[in-house]
């Protein structure tokens, strides 16, 4: 009887783990530039005042400056609260890992550090996990608690099914989503066919792309044969990576899904970041919040 006891007090250990961990990164490094990068895009009208050293021309009131025949300019306030929606791949190849950690295990402390940095800025935090159809949704709360929960499911969600379905996840937010909203699209993007729902997506949202990789879906090294495991079918076959021509073969096979994912996200719009298992995401979020930042 004491194990139901014993699976949650694990769960919760690894919970508060990351908890301190993604906590601490948000605190220190990324919260300020979260808000830098993402907030609030509306704008809503304050009041006029004198025009100042320094003021952008663009936000000159004119009517009001030949009114009294002195420059003033409008003053807006942001309309800073977000809703930010974190759609996760929970397909078979999130357990994919050689090196430093799984894909899953990454994915789980990037959403809560995304998370925390959200909810420091008053910002609701929603998920959805898809494989090849949507599995859960969680509707956007603010409050920590509502993170801790994220990250609880984050750690224990089991998935019904093992394929990937983009545009199957893409359509369903965009439906489910009224509000525009900033959104994190978490995956190896190991999927075909959905440049179009990401197009979508991006126009009626501010849009994301994380892409999760491993070093060993690139290239694998001259091991002798070896027993591969399709994560999303389960198929089983052999490989002899002895071969100089199967190794170049697969290389090639791998480069050539990399370009295609690439060239649909930028078809699209899409802001796109890579993050490998095998090094520390920090740097490139950090990249990614500041190349916005630049743009804003």
């Amino acid at each position: 009887m004491s194990k139901p006891n014993q699976n949650t007090q694990e769960l919760l250990k690894k919970v508060r783990k990351i908890e301190i961990k993604s906590r601490g990164l948000s605190n220190q490094i990324f919260s300020g530039e979260y808000h830098s990068a993402f907030k609030g895009r509306g704008m809503a009208f304050s009041e006029v005042r004198d025009y100042q050293m320094g003021d952008e021309i663009r936000t000159i009131d004119w009517n009001v400056t030949a009114r009294f025949n002195h420059p003033y300019v409008k003053v807006f306030e942001e309309e800073r609260e977000m809703t930010v929606m974190l759609l996760v791949d929970m397909s078979g190849s999130k357990n994919f890992g050689s090196k430093k950690q799984l894909k899953q295990e990454l994915v789980t402390e990037i959403c809560a550090v995304l998370a925390f940095s959200a909810i420091q800025n008053n910002d609701k935090v929603g998920v959805i996990f898809f494989s090849d159809q949507v599995e859960k949704f969680i509707p956007p709360k603010k409050g920590k608690s509502h993170i801790l929960m994220i990250i609880r499911e984050l750690i224990d969600f089991e998935p019904e099914n093992q394929g990937t379905n983009l545009k199957e996840a893409l359509r369903y937010f965009t439906s489910v989503i009224k509000k525009r909203s900033t959104a994190f699209l978490i995956s190896d993007f190991i999927a075909e066919g959905f440049e179009d729902e990401l197009k979508i997506a991006n126009n009626k949202h501010d849009l994301v792309a994380l892409q999760i990789y491993d070093e060993r879906e690139m290239e694998i090294p001259n091991v002798g044969m070896l027993q591969l495991q399709d994560a999303e079918s389960g198929e089983l076959v052999w490989f002899d990576s002895g071969n100089k021509r199967n190794r170049e073969l697969y290389r090639k096979n791998a480069l050539a899904q990399k370009g295609q994912v690439e060239s649909a996200l930028r078809k699209s719009g899409v802001d796109h970041v890579k993050i490998a298992t095998h090094q520390s995401y920090v740097q490139p979020l950090m990249n990614l919040f500041k190349r916005r930042e630049s743009r804003r």
